[in-house]
């Protein structure tokens, strides 16, 4: 009967979201009591958010109860966003959450390198160069010597399988890491802070069948991780499932999968294994030299009462008390964490630290809750809690099953910094991050602003730290809990981000200063410019433009001085569902884009696709711009337009497209211009409408190469022509790439504009083609305007007006 009801206890318990606190099951409660017996450990490496074997970490962490973890390079900055509109860091800052959010749900712990995810990348060679791969291979290094994993398993081989350049980068560095971390001469600095040398006793590749790329073979090593946990109620699959399902900005929900799933592993270096993963590895206590322990653990798991885990609590703080005694090691420090976690959760123990406000800034007085509750009748005392450096002594029994509430008058000091992501910081380098402070490497995020609160068992005291959460009512959600986040006295912004002078005119750029301490009386702005930009007062207004040149860019940056300090950012505030929110402190700075630039035509429709800022773009350039739903494809109303632009992969996430082809296409015959950019058919969906008047297939062929040489196929041609005269300089400073998801088996009707190629690959001629289809023009692009609008690239935009132009009459 105790069984049942165990087992009933575990398929019926929900977790709690991200931020809420997360109390354990007794099913969860045994099984972490299990894992204290087990001391293995397995560090999984590959390159971005979403390389991960989600199903294979499930299996590591709950079915071996391995420690285990992901360590993925990049913090997957380059990709696309399908669910909003940030790019680069600000979406790097999201994907960072949602491996966070999917490694809550598996079980593994996350690690990060500094390196920035680019884009993609046809080989490692150049991957390497962009990192800086001394740099990353200290970075991985470092995460082995601090981990000490027994077995390292790669996603992705050194032969570039695996496609892209990233992932055999990744694989390169995971290789030359396992040999240099046991290596007294490879990077010695990092010893000063703790760590040792460290040898694993294998590294696997963990082969594949990715579409028609199979690497799999029945002479591999191979296991079953399809299982099904009792326990947990729930098979390895479908514990990956809805970790996978977390990197929601990639559009990457899978379904559950049940029964035998087979992963196959080729030995890289070491002892091939026989018969598991872990073969000739001791995942006992007596690689510790420890005695005893093992068999008060095996007393704990045997005594344990599903119904009443509060009874395991006085043999858990026997076994606290004797690891204590334990010579310093990793597995001591390991060990004693996963038992103070088990005192608290068979205690029935809830604490937690909230306050009412979500931001505070350095010298902020606020209140902070302290608050617990004894669940189970646990005699136990709370002799102190510490707040930074204020320290509450309370000596305070708690009652049995009474909520003791605890609130502080506190200060946050002066010297706080603000809660901007510790990779942040400092300037990055084009291809990494850079981080100062050797012991933050590595981490996934900032650690929180925590108390440390000392609790009294019955004369075996124990610390315990809480972070400190802001705490609100929802009136649909209910409670929510989110970070606590320290912001600037003064934030200073400006807008827009990017002020484009169209043909030296003067344009306005605004500042704006956030006062988050109201006692501040006086703040005074400047604005600091290079001596090419110029000045002039229209009405009163400030306005700004080059005055030397045009197609530039200049750094128009804002500072703002108060009481003796100077402040130059402002705060960005993230918010989704699956996430806790986010964040950060741009620099206070508007991008002066200085443009040679003609436009023919005043009014656009913009069909939202996954995300991007063209709208923004279009505004800039003296458009009209209206947001496009299914309501709007009458005659009627697109004939108010001059263009209609998608965004990207509109037509992979918008079926209702299809229905409106014959209005589209009738648009364009009727003189308008449709301007489509790149879709895929990859796991996002693939496109099931109709694009263009004339049939063409969407590739996978892009040119990673952001300064690729680019030819014009008729010079002659309208497109480069009007109502700009585009030169090969406007593919100067082009960021990330050329283009992605080329045409290709495209109508003869359509005409090739430009050709280009990556170093060692043929021409392709599918990054841009259009049609003169009536009337009007119908355009697909592959070139990546998405991201080189937004980055204020001068080219880019006079060649966006040509392709959006009304044709001539």
């Amino acid at each position: 009967m105790r069984w049942l009801f165990f087992i009933a206890f575990a398929l019926f318990f929900l977790k709690s979201p991200a931020q809420n606190p997360s109390p354990f099951s007794s099913t969860e409660i045994y099984q972490k009591i299990k894992k204290l017996n087990v001391l293995g450990s397995v560090l999984y490496v590959a390159a971005h958010p979403d390389d991960e074997n989600t199903r294979l970490l499930a299996y590591l962490s709950n079915g071996k109860l391995y420690k285990t973890a992901y360590l993925s390079l990049t913090r997957g900055d380059g990709g696309q966003n399908l669910i909003g509109d940030e790019q680069g860091i600000a979406l790097g800052l999201i994907r960072t959450q949602e491996l966070l959010a999917a490694r809550r749900i598996d079980g593994a712990e996350q690690f990060f390198s500094r390196a920035f995810d680019f884009g993609y990348s046809k080989g490692p060679g150049e991957t390497l160069q962009f990192w800086n791969k001394e740099k990353i291979l200290s970075d991985v290094v470092w995460i082995i010597r601090k981990f000490r994993p027994d077995i390292i398993i790669t996603r992705f081989p050194t032969t570039g399988e695996g496609g892209h350049g990233n992932h055999t980068a990744s694989a390169i560095l995971a290789q030359e890491a396992f040999a240099d971390a046991a290596d007294t001469t490879k990077f010695p600095e990092q010893f000063k802070y703790g760590v040792t040398t460290w040898k694993p006793l294998r590294l696997l590749w963990n082969t594949f069948r990715f579409g028609s790329v199979n690497t799999e073979s029945n002479s591999q090593f191979k296991i079953n991780t399809g299982g099904y946990n009792a326990l947990l109620g729930e098979s390895y699959g479908e514990i990956a499932a809805r970790s996978r399902s977390q990197h929601k900005t990639q559009g990457f929900g899978v379904p559950s999968s049940r029964g035998e799933q087979i992963d196959y592993f080729k030995t890289i270096l070491g002892t091939a294994p026989k018969e598991t993963l872990m073969d000739g590895v001791n995942t006992t206590w007596s690689r510790t030299g420890a005695s005893g322990i093992s068999q008060l653990i095996s007393e704990i798991q045997n005594n344990y009462l599903p119904e009443h885990p509060e009874r395991s609590v006085a043999t858990l703080l026997n076994l606290y008390q004797k690891i204590s005694e334990l010579p310093d090691g990793y597995w001591k420090t390991e060990k004693l964490k996963e038992v103070k976690s088990l005192i608290r959760d068979c205690s029935g123990l809830f604490m937690e630290a909230y306050t009412r406000i979500h931001f505070v800034y350095p010298g902020q007085k606020f209140q902070l809750t302290f608050s617990a509750d004894d669940r189970l009748g646990i005699p136990v005392k709370i002799e102190s809690v510490q707040f930074m450096d204020n320290n509450e002594t309370l000596l305070e029994t708690l009652p049995l099953d009474e909520t003791v509430n605890k609130t502080f008058n506190r200060t946050i000091p002066e010297n706080t910094p603000v809660s901007q992501p510790y990779w942040l910081k400092y300037p990055m380098n084009k291809g990494s991050y850079n981080v100062y402070d050797q012991r933050l490497i590595g981490k996934p995020e900032n650690d929180p602003l925590a108390i440390n609160v000392l609790l009294d068992f019955s004369g075996i005291k124990i610390p315990f730290e809480l972070p400190v959460r802001y705490k609100t009512n929802d009136p649909v959600k209910g409670e929510v809990y989110q970070p606590l986040f320290v912001v600037p006295k003064v934030e200073v912004s400006s807008a827009p981000d990017i002020a484009l002078s169209i043909n030296k005119n003067p344009v306005e750029i605004q500042d704006h200063v956030v006062k988050n301490d109201t006692s501040v009386t006086s703040v005074k702005t400047r604005a600091i410019y290079p001596s090419e930009v110029m000045t002039k007062n229209s009405g009163g207004v400030k306005k700004y433009f080059n005055g030397k040149t045009t197609n530039t860019v200049d750094s128009v940056r804002f500072q703002a001085t108060a009481d003796g300090q100077t402040y130059d950012r402002y705060k960005v505030l993230i918010s989704y569902s699956h996430i806790p929110d986010i964040v950060y402190f741009p620099e206070a700075l508007t991008k002066l884009v200085s443009v040679d630039l003609k436009t023919s035509g005043k009014t656009a429709g913009y069909i939202p696709g996954a995300g991007d800022k063209i709208p923004e773009a279009l505004q800039q350039m003296g458009y009209t711009v209206a947001t496009l739903s299914p309501a709007d494809f009458t005659k009627e109303k697109l004939s108010r337009f001059d263009v209609i632009v998608s965004g990207v992969r509109a037509y992979n996430i918008h079926g209702w497209l299809n229905d409106v082809y014959p209005q589209l296409m009738d648009y364009v015959k009727n003189g308008g211009v449709l301007f489509v950019q790149y879709n895929t058919n990859n796991n996002i969906g693939p496109v099931k409408a109709k694009i263009g008047p004339y049939p063409f297939d969407i590739s996978r062929t892009r040119i990673t190469d952001e300064d690729a040489k680019v030819n014009f196929l008729n010079p002659a041609d309208r497109l480069l022509n009007y109502p700009n005269k585009i030169t090969g300089n406007d593919f100067d400073n082009w960021i990330q790439e050329r283009s992605t998801y080329h045409a290709a088996n495209y109508s003869g009707h359509y005409i090739p504009v430009l050709s280009m190629h990556d170093p060692g690959e043929s021409l392709q001629e599918g990054s841009l083609i259009y049609d003169n289809y009536g009337k009007g023009r119908f355009v697909y692009c592959g070139l990546v305007m998405f991201r080189e609008l937004p980055a204020g690239v001068p080219g880019a935009y006079r060649l966006f007006a040509n392709l959006i132009a009304k044709p001539q009459p």
